[in-house]
């Protein structure tokens, strides 16, 4: 909490807090007074007889409420300078530890409910907090020096239920802090989970995994309603804070008026005590124990998500002085793809995607892998590349198990190039030389010409032309994709629909292109054409695989023959 609690009040330390506290000062003014003003109202003007002069003591409660007024406009005005800052710094440290993250090989999960809800909840509660704290400093000082001007005596009935009361609010903090990180975490844990979900649905429906699914979503949204539910029973405690804080002052008061009468405490004074209590402790601490045992919770256990999810740049992912540059051509030893009884599910209980598969890529050799529309190739070229862990056996590129590898190792042994192609906002060169940096001109020349995107290029306005991918098709973002593919060192290369968008002759030149590039190429077919440009072509029927040419799939595959007849027909 001293972690969290710091970091709030360094960013406070600008210039705008000067002027927030200047306005504050005439903001006391109406508490401070209040309770006097009625006493004297009361005792010099209407108990004497004198009407005007009680009502003149009130006239003058009302032109220090239009002062307080505009102390209150004054305060606004600063506010935003306070808090956008803070939650700007924020925003950076969410990112930059969710980019670090990954390219760490970490898990990152609820990265997006953090930059999302949870910053959104900090930012708020930060300024609500602002407000509050210096609200309630403002409202206590005022009424402490009313009391003190008023009576002394009634200050000492007063005051000391007032702090037990606010006492023991402070003691309940830290039940309420652990329920909150408790409520906090269930709510990353549901976004996370529904997120898995969610990206998986294509292979969920597929598979009829569809009530497996909904059933971890469900104990997740359980789990979340419950900590929801455990916040909720926190408001009794509150109440209970707040009678003592609030309403055993004004018992007192009351019960101690023969006491305080004959120390020599007029009927004003009981009032003016009366009006200290009503209208400023009692406003006061129902929103300081209101807003800090809820907005304040908030704002430390999410503040302290945020934190500890960002963590520190690692010296790792920075690159070397010391590091030769890599090679422009992969490398063909390297390239070898060996899978042996590759297994995979997406949850106990649904079916196998991929059962028990054997599967050798010899240096240089193109496959391609077909298969009906969510049978789960996407899925295996995801096991292949090392991106999903497979329940049961293992994968090796060059010799290497994928399984544990940095995701830098990961890229220097093979490249995956999705159907959404990546194109990030920056260069035409950036885009290109993502994957390679040290490509020289005439590879990145080569690069585009052999795929078919050098007209594009010239197009946008050559390699050093700023690019935005909502400016371009879903077609020129795949031609982008494939030549930064094509100059990546990787020996291995996976197509996943990654010319979906092409053309049928602009889909053949690319894939031609990286065919005869060097290494080998694994192509997840959109088309059947591509399937009959392979050496050898992968049939994905259920968790079960044949593997063979095109005419010995003819022969042996009623799958791939359903499939050729419906492309030729």
């Amino acid at each position: 909490m001293k972690r969290e609690l710091g970091v709030g009040l360094r960013a406070l330390w600008r210039r705008p807090l000067a002027g927030l506290l200047v306005w504050s000062v005439p903001e006391v003014l109406p508490t401070a007074v209040s309770g006097y003003v009625v006493a004297q109202a009361i005792d010099s003007g209407f108990l004497a007889g004198d009407l005007w002069r009680g009502l003149a003591w009130l006239g003058a409660l009302f032109a220090a409420s239009l002062l307080g007024g505009l102390g209150s406009r004054g305060v606004f005005r600063y506010l935003g300078a306070l808090v956008e800052p803070f939650r700007d710094t924020l925003a950076r440290h969410i990112v930059a530890g969710a980019l670090t993250n990954a390219t760490a090989g970490r898990r990152e999960d609820g990265a997006v409910a953090r930059l999302t809800r949870q910053l959104e909840i900090v930012r708020d509660t930060y300024a609500g907090l602002i407000l509050l704290t210096r609200g309630f400093a403002v409202t206590v000082v005022g009424v402490a020096a009313g009391l003190l001007s008023l009576s002394p005596l009634v200050a000492a009935v007063i005051v000391p239920p007032f702090l037990l009361g606010l006492g023991l609010f402070a003691a309940t903090i830290g039940i309420a802090a652990g329920r909150y990180r408790t409520a906090v975490a269930a709510d990353e844990r549901l976004a996370s989970e529904a997120g898995t979900v969610l990206g998986g649905a294509r292979d969920i429906v597929a598979t009829g995994t569809e009530d497996h699914a909904a059933g971890m979503v469900a104990d997740r949204a359980t789990a979340q309603a419950k900590a929801e539910l455990a916040l909720a029973r926190l408001a009794v405690l509150r109440t209970g804070c707040f009678v003592v804080g609030a309403w055993l002052p004004l018992a007192l008061l009351l019960f101690a008026g023969p006491w305080l009468v004959a120390g020599g405490a007029s009927a004003g004074t009981i009032m003016g005590g009366l009006t200290y209590i009503l209208f400023g402790l009692q406003p006061a601490l129902n929103q300081f124990i209101t807003g800090t045992g809820d907005s304040g919770l908030r704002f430390i256990v999410t503040l302290r998500r945020i934190l500890d999810a960002g963590g520190e740049f690692p010296t790792a992912t920075t690159l070397p002085e010391s590091e030769e540059p890599r090679p422009d051509r992969p490398v063909a030893d390297t390239s070898r793809l060996r899978a042996r009884d590759l297994s995979f599910r997406y949850g106990p209980r649904s079916e196998r995607v991929v059962d028990g598969l054997d599967l050798d890529i010899q240096p240089g050799e193109h496959l391609a892998i077909v298969g009906q529309s969510g049978i789960g190739k996407s899925t295996l070229a995801c096991l292949l590349c090392g991106l999903l862990p497979p329940d049961t056996g293992e994968v090796t590129i060059g010799g290497q198990p994928v399984a544990g590898l940095p995701p830098r190792e990961l890229a220097e042994l093979r490249v995956l190039i999705p159907q959404q192609a990546y194109v990030f906002s920056g260069t035409v060169a950036d885009n290109l030389t993502y994957l390679n940096p040290y490509a020289p001109g005439d590879l990145i020349d080569e690069a585009l010409d052999v795929v078919g995107a050098a007209k594009l290029v010239s197009e946008l306005g050559g390699p050093t032309a700023e690019v935005s991918p909502a400016q371009l098709t879903d077609g020129q973002r795949q031609l982008i994709a494939l030549a930064r593919a094509y100059l990546s060192p990787a020996p291995l290369v996976f197509l996943d629909e990654a010319t979906c968008h092409l053309d049928p002759a602009a889909e053949e030149r690319a894939e031609l292109a990286f065919a005869a590039r060097g290494g080998s190429l694994v192509v997840i077919a959109h088309r059947i054409s591509s399937a009959l440009r392979a050496k050898r072509i992968m049939v994905m029927d259920g968790p079960r695989s044949s593997i063979g040419t095109h005419t010995e799939l003819l022969s042996r595959s009623p799958l791939y023959r359903d499939l050729v007849g419906y492309w030729n027909g």
